[in-house]
């Protein structure tokens, strides 16, 4: 724990659930906490500021340009903004009061997800409104194409763990369905770690969090063509003003994602290391009672290995939920990934947890389910 934490009375936390926005996101590179630090001691211009910036982002998402933003959140609410009222001032002010212009953003019934908060009320926010297609566990182009109409302003698609992942229609028909109909898509890839392969799939505007997969400071980006970024940076005279982003977090964002690019090439290597640390750790805690453990890749597809524990609660004395709340409750405070904790999952991402945090995680757990004192 940090000084600046323990000035607070804040206990150490032991982050083995991901790059939650709840747990502070990323840990950030000496670099980028220099970067940020060095940007905080002057003056620039923010409009040329985010237009540099952007234009280095979008170098490294294969786009013609990009616009920085506080999140994925707020890229979302940004690009639905711009897709509706565009660069023109008296839109962009009248938001979220659309004036009249098509303001419909059709998505999947099973990706209008809640995040932390709801997908839908980033939408509102931008001034449209959300329609549902298809069913929660099935959808299909034709129902995606038959929610078109002539108030759609934009397809969203919502790329992440949280959506539903069976009976979904694909990004590439997505893709499609807008081109036939003339209607933009709007990628949500808040977590995704290859920034080039989601604009390379012929969406219109893609979102990423700056703070997750990146591996920066809560922050987030936009990418897409020329045209239509002019028009997401337009929104900071409108709805973009309570979400401005500033000049350290700009600077740390691109300082983040120059060491993700650079990264990016190691990636499988990285990945296979991360397996066969949690491939032993499974082993470990696969031998405390109630408890069996194995490996299992993202469930949406990405490079991530994960120990998940499946709990017995005969055994354990205590079901999932309660005995991944009776370790965010110790001291200091242990966060599993408990995403499926209602049926009886945990799991453990090795991404945000370091050696001495494995090892604590393993006392721990073998502290309360031998009932011993911790």
């Amino acid at each position: 724990m940090t000084a600046v934490y323990e000035e607070l009375g804040l206990p150490a936390a032991v982050n083995a659930n991901g790059k939650m926005t709840a747990l502070g996101g990323s840990v950030l590179s000496d670099a980028v906490v220099a970067a940020m630090g060095e940007a905080a001691r002057s003056h620039v211009v923010m409009d040329r500021l985010l237009e540099a910036a952007g234009a280095e982002l979008a170098r490294a998402a294969g786009t013609e340009d990009a616009c920085p933003t506080t999140g994925a959140a707020a890229g979302i609410a940004i690009s639905v903004a711009a897709l509706i009222a565009g660069t023109d001032p008296y839109r962009v002010e009248r938001l979220p009061d659309a004036c009249g212009a098509p303001d419909e953003v059709v998505l999947p019934k099973g990706h209008a997800v809640h995040f932390g908060a709801p997908v839908r009320q980033m939408v509102a926010l931008g001034g449209g409104r959300a329609v549902e297609a298809g069913e929660v566990n099935k959808m299909r182009a034709e129902h995606l194409a038959g929610a078109i109409g002539d108030r759609t302003a934009a397809l969203l698609y919502v790329q992440s763990h949280h959506t539903v992942q069976k009976g979904m229609v694909s990004l590439a028909e997505t893709v499609r369905v807008g081109r036939a109909h003339g209607v933009p898509v709007i990628v949500d890839a808040a977590a995704e770690e290859d920034l080039r392969a989601w604009p390379a799939t012929g969406a219109d505007l893609v979102v990423y969090s700056g703070g997750k997969a990146v591996g920066g400071p809560t922050s987030g980006m936009i990418c897409g063509p020329s045209r239509l970024i002019r028009a997401c940076r337009a929104q900071y005279g409108g709805i973009g003003r309570p979400m401005k982003v500033g000049k350290e977090t700009v600077l740390g964002l691109v300082h983040a994602v120059r060491e993700h690019t650079a990264r990016a090439g190691a990636a499988a290597e990285e990945a296979e290391r991360q397996r066969l640390r949690m491939a032993e750790l499974a082993r470990r805690l696969g031998e405390l009672p109630g408890l069996t453990a194995d490996v299992v890749r993202d469930e949406a597809g990405r490079l991530i290995h994960r120990a998940q524990l499946t709990v017995d609660p005969e055994q354990a004395g205590r079901d999932a939920a309660g005995l991944a709340a009776e370790l965010a409750g110790g001291d200091p405070p242990v966060f599993l990934r408990d995403h499926h904790a209602t049926s009886g999952r945990l799991s453990v991402d090795p991404r945000t947890l370091g050696p001495e945090d494995e090892e604590l995680l393993v006392r721990r757990l073998t502290s309360l389910l031998h009932g011993e004192p911790a």
